[in-house]
């Protein structure tokens, strides 16, 4: 897994790679909206992060992935984040996989590295 200054869709794929190699069940979060005739369909929870999951300990996990040189973060998506800490689960932005593990292995103890 190479990203050196890799787009947001690469980060986040790596991220759920990492995440399956840990066991740690998660899932990608799609939202947005769509227009379709004259109806405006929103579809997800707005602010909510790129992924979600469960941790082995039964943590909330949500992960807001940005590109490596650069991504900003919304106002929703920073609320989301809060949400998710002030209720006891783990909540991050991540750049890379690496940080991600960073982060797992951090809250979990887990020692499954990868070299990034």
């Amino acid at each position: 897994m190479t990203n050196n200054g890799a787009k947001e869709n690469v980060v986040l794929q790596d991220c759920l790679n990492y995440l399956a190699f840990c066991g740690i069940y998660s899932w990608r979060n799609n939202t947005g909206a769509v227009k379709i005739g004259k109806r405006f369909i929103r579809f997800g929870f707005a602010g909510s992060s790129d992924i979600l999951g469960i941790l082995p300990d039964g943590r909330f996990l949500a992960v807001e992935c940005k590109r490596e040189n650069g991504g900003v973060i919304s106002d929703l998506q920073k609320q989301f984040l809060k949400q998710i800490q002030d209720n006891h689960g783990v909540a991050c932005v991540v750049h890379s996989a690496k940080e991600l593990q960073d982060v797992i292995s951090r809250e979990m103890k887990i020692t499954k590295n990868i070299t990034f």
